[in-house]
């Protein structure tokens, strides 16, 4: 296994990488986790390490391309003061694709962690693609991450592959700090209800089996697609992103 890198100056040794099964939601999640402990005064910065399927920026409104100074490349600070490092913020258009072979991927994610001035951070969060492959690989063995953070949807098939996310950080001896539920529920204002769209919660069980405790479980809401897709992720006030917050700053507490 690869010694992981020594820690960027300037960053504090609480890394996040969020994993799981393709389409539950990683990286809205590590845009709310940057954000709610960005209103905390945490000094925040998102590695987006899906380098394929970048989807950071477009959510922050974030357009600036990064430009290199004698010591690297420069992250792109969001609206609210978060630093973002992004393949989308390199390419010409946002929609070109990145047709790389396995090898390109991992040097590229590396790169954003060697190569990128950070500046003083309390926390980095590292948006993973899905799967148990090259990427998540190179995350875990060139980056000195503190734990991971995996995040699921209550539908049995995710379940079942999220649970090969947890098996690999067990493998790679990468401690699980803890389970976020998506779209858990979704909850109709007219009629004060919940209704379990996808099936009753698995995220007590998932985080039981995990040995990890559940962060959270956010609802079906319209309003996360309207934010991203207008650049405002940044503007949600929800009620569940106060509650991630405070369960992340547990955490934040005992590392």
């Amino acid at each position: 296994m690869a010694k992981p890198s020594p820690t960027t100056p300037g960053v504090k040794a609480v890394h996040f990488t969020l994993q799981g099964k393709g389409g539950v939601g990683k990286s809205l999640i590590t845009a709310l986790l940057a954000i709610a402990l960005k209103r905390q005064g945490k000094n925040v910065g998102i590695l987006d390490a899906d380098i394929t399927g970048a989807s950071i920026p477009r959510m922050f409104g974030i357009t600036t391309r990064p430009f290199g100074g004698e010591t690297g490349l420069l992250p792109v600070v969001s609206q609210s003061g978060i630093e973002v490092m992004s393949m989308n913020l390199l390419l010409p258009q946002e929609d070109s694709a990145v047709i790389w072979r396995a090898p390109l991927l991992s040097k590229a994610i590396s790169q954003f962690w060697t190569d990128v001035v950070w500046g003083k951070l309390d926390c980095l969060l590292i948006d993973l693609p899905p799967g148990t492959a090259d990427a998540p690989l190179t995350v875990m063995q060139s980056i000195p991450i503190t734990g991971v953070i995996i995040v699921s949807t209550p539908q049995g098939l995710v379940e079942m592959i999220v649970k090969k996310a947890v098996d690999m950080a067990r493998k790679m001896d990468k401690p699980i700090l803890g389970i976020v539920e998506n779209m858990s529920y979704f909850y109709d204002p007219e009629t004060n209800k919940k209704y379990e769209i996808f099936g009753a919660s698995k995220g007590e069980s998932l985080a039981e089996s995990a040995q990890a405790p559940l962060l959270g479980q956010l609802p079906i809401d319209p309003e996360f697609a309207r934010l991203c897709d207008n650049g405002a992720i940044e503007h949600y006030s929800g009620e569940s992103l106060g509650l991630l917050g405070k369960s992340l700053s547990t955490i934040l507490g005992n590392k």
